[in-house]
């Protein structure tokens, strides 16, 4: 018997099931176990030479936070090639793309910046000290790919000073505020990620390195002596970085790996997500 379908809308709304409140999947340590990032309230340093598989992990980390329902994404991307990616995405979801342009770099830091008071205005007004899940406040995920471009490369000595500042302010105040930096580089070396700035990323990824001293930068003094050396991780094999976190120590592990195919894949998706369903916020909404 010949059963009669209803009749589809025009646009089905469906909405990601994923908040920025859940554990982030990023892929297996050296026993296969599954290796989870607290995201929400931990900054992460992703750094390393070329090539060493950081874009793997900044991959893994985006794709999740674009499919949580309270998301909003700022991207900075001098090369495009990274998180240029998602720029469609990021409109879609009420956030902001930044390319090669100090100017509205520091613009768009510099409202973040005002955004974070706000928020720990209200945070003072209810006796809190950081948000939770239950206040449905929208998680501004920072992304910076190549930080050493901002920081080394365009603009005057006066831009980058005040860039990088800005920068720490947000890693070293916004993680209680729901405003997380994930900041990744190829060029690990002091003037790039002074120790002042490393020691406030709670999370730090170390990819090969050309020596035992780039791995310091980013794991810490003395880890490569200590036998956690990311100059040692072999080239054959990109995505295995060392991580460490607040109070622990250094461990091996591999980032999943998502083919362009499958980021243009979650793109499509993700933006259609938000273009029929519930509009996004407004741009920053506090």
């Amino acid at each position: 018997m010949n059963v009669a379908l209803p009749e589809l809308p025009i646009t089905i709304p469906v909405a990601p099931s994923l908040s920025m409140f859940d554990p982030v999947f990023i892929g297996i340590d050296e026993f296969s176990n599954p290796v989870y990032l607290d995201l929400v309230y931990h900054n992460l340093l992703d750094a390393g030479e070329p090539g060493g598989g950081k874009s793997v992990l900044i991959q893994n980390l985006v794709g999740h936070a674009f499919m949580c329902h309270d998301f909003t994404p700022v991207l900075l991307d001098p090369k495009w090639v990274e998180l240029g990616m998602w720029m469609d995405a990021a409109e879609a979801a009420g956030g902001v793309f930044v390319g090669p342009d100090i100017d509205k770099g520091l613009h768009v830091l510099r409202r973040l910046q005002k955004v974070m008071d706000r928020r720990y205005v209200w945070l003072l007004a209810n006796g809190r000290r950081k948000f939770l899940p239950r206040d449905h406040i929208k998680v501004i995920g920072v992304f910076i790919d190549e930080l050493a471009y901002y920081t080394a490369t365009i603009g005057t000595p006066e831009q980058q000073k005040e860039f990088i500042a800005l920068v720490r302010d947000l890693v070293a105040r916004g993680r209680a505020c729901a405003m997380p930096v994930i900041a990744a580089t190829q060029r690990p070396s002091v003037d790039i990620i002074p120790t002042s700035l490393r020691d406030l990323f709670g999370y730090r990824a170390a990819f090969r390195c050309t020596t035992p001293n780039s791995s310091d930068i980013i794991l810490g003094h003395g880890w490569a002596s200590a036998g956690y050396n990311a100059q040692a991780i072999s080239p054959d094999t990109p995505g295995v970085f060392y991580l460490i976190a607040e109070g622990g120590i250094p461990h091996l592990a591999k980032a999943a790996y998502l083919s362009d195919a499958q980021i243009h894949q979650l793109v499509d998706y993700v933006t259609w997500i938000r273009r029929t369903g519930d509009p996004a916020s407004l741009p920053l909404a506090a």
